[in-house]
């Protein structure tokens, strides 16, 4: 059992990064791992309740108490054992995920959380370098072929849970590695892209066939996808960008967080010899020539919008060595409780008292409504904007006469979230029908409009966290799982199940 007077002997230590003075001029990992008796000596401040708010917080239903209490008494293959049972990729949790289980933790009524979120990285880290992470391919194949659209955490979680399963699972990807926003969208100081191959090359070792540079209704046609396989899982994420609704947004300067983060991460990865782009694909989200030379380099940079897409702008025109860069946020200053009125314990908070971001460089700054642009004919030149008083959402915050502003820029980055996946491609050709937020309309059981089409992750539900998406990759593999087998096989996948399996 826990150790009862755990928490009341243990305080809570500072996650170990690297120095943001130094690690703003690379791009390497900022995240260190605590050393093993430091990490034991956390563990022990979890309480092991006897209802675990921290397993109802984790969208993916994580054992945590479980494996706190593994890693306190040393048992760490056990530990990796019970984080692998619920999470096909903790590396990748265990770095991005904004860690809902420590806001729901009981200690952060009246104390810090346990730091769940260390001691997750910390096991799996620690099952790559002892080697107990090995390809583990199904022992049986079952006839079925399915085909996943879209390598993101969804995609990569479905494709993982029906190989489990004996299917055949291949991965169409349109970019030119996996990962979908893990790659493009998370700047490598966070999550380093090797984190992501590694992991590939594991669910690749299981027998899943994953190719990149497809795109499902241009490169390939989805009716022959749907023609030639069992199930299709559409995982294409939320991809259309909220659009800035305001007088100046055409003037040249002003992109889309993902073009710039696209680009940024692009960038990096030709700097680091990683994987170039498909020719003819650009550095857009979208595809097309894209636009290579967005840049932050010694630019008065505002970013619009203060959730983790702007912080990762924030983060990515710090490197560049930006003139400056503002942060614009809707939202009211952080009380000192450090949760807004409308987000109690155990919600997840919607802003923090600071970001990895914030401690390189640059300024948040909290109530301001951005009301236009303003250029000098084709340039931008200025933000205009307001303070505001927060209402219950971003939508309905009142402004404070007098207090208008224009903030210069030469560059200024929209990340206001996201509309819905984009319409042409799998969706028109397949014609799925989209629910009244722009998302694919999908029942709870996973279900699109179309008979053997499913869709999974922030295609199904909108824009939300990587643990989110995995969990919903997951599940819908289970649903996908009792279809298949409720159902004869196709004769062209029986015969290339046996001759996979010889």
């Amino acid at each position: 059992m826990p150790d009862p007077r755990g928490f009341l002997e243990v305080k809570r230590v500072v996650a170990p990064e690297r120095d943001p003075h130094e690690r703003v001029h690379d791009h390497a990992e900022i995240y260190r791992t605590l050393p093993e008796p430091q990490l034991r000596e956390q563990a022990r401040r979890c309480m092991g309740c006897g209802v675990p708010f921290c397993n109802d917080g984790c969208p993916l239903g994580n054992l945590i108490p479980d494996w706190n209490d593994l890693v306190r008494t040393g048992r760490w293959r056990e530990a990796s054992d019970q984080l692998h049972a619920t999470n096909n990729f903790p590396e990748f949790t265990g770095l991005v995920c904004p860690a809902p289980c420590e806001s729901a933790c009981v200690l952060d009524v009246v104390d810090d959380p346990v730091m769940i979120k260390q001691i997750e990285y910390s096991i799996v880290e620690r099952a790559f370098d002892e080697g107990w992470v090995l390809p583990k391919p199904p022992a049986e194949r079952s006839g079925r072929r399915v085909a996943v659209i879209g390598s993101g955490p969804a995609g990569l979680a479905a494709a993982a849970e029906l190989n489990q399963s004996g299917h055949l699972v291949t991965v169409y990807e349109r970019d030119e590695a996996p990962g979908g926003l893990m790659r493009f969208g998370v700047p490598d100081a966070k999550l380093e892209k090797w984190i992501i191959d590694r992991r590939v090359a594991v669910l690749e070792a299981e027998g899943i066939e994953l190719r990149y540079g497809v795109e499902v209704g241009t490169d390939v046609s989805a009716e022959e996808l749907a023609a030639t396989h069992d199930a299709v899982v559409a995982c294409v994420g939320s991809r259309v960008e909220r659009r800035l609704e305001l007088p100046g947004s055409e003037l040249e300067g002003v992109h889309f967080a993902m073009e710039y983060l696209y680009g940024r991460n692009r960038a990096v990865a030709r700097e680091l010899g990683g994987p170039a782009p498909m020719p003819g694909r650009g550095d857009t989200p979208h595809g097309g020539t894209g636009d290579a030379a967005v840049s932050a380099a010694s630019r008065r940079v505002a970013v619009i919008g203060g959730g983790d897409t702007g912080m990762d702008c924030l983060s990515s025109a710090n490197r560049e060595a930006a003139q400056s860069v503002a942060l614009l946020d809707v939202y009211g200053e952080l009380p000192s409780s450090g949760r807004y009125v409308g987000a109690p314990w155990p919600e997840a908070p919607r802003r923090t008292q600071t970001t990895y971001a914030l401690e390189e460089g640059g300024e948040r700054r909290f109530g301001i409504q951005v009301t236009g642009i303003e250029g000098n004919g084709q340039h931008v030149t200025a933000v205009r904007g307001h303070h505001v008083e927060p209402g219950t959402s971003s939508r309905d915050a009142r402004a404070i006469p007098g207090t208008e502003f224009a903030e210069p820029a030469d560059l200024v980055l929209v990340a206001i979230g996201f509309t819905g996946v984009e319409r042409d491609g799998v969706v028109a050709e397949l014609g799925l029908e989209l629910d009244r937020r722009g998302n694919i309309r999908a029942s709870a059981s996973f279900a699109t409009s179309r008979a053997d089409v499913f869709a999974a992750g922030d295609a199904r539900h909108g824009a939300t966290l990587i643990v989110t998406a995995i969990a919903d990759g997951r599940r819908a593999a289970r649903i996908v799982d009792r279809h298949l087998r409720a159902a004869p096989a196709t004769n062209e996948a029986v015969a290339d199940a046996a001759v996979g399996a010889r």
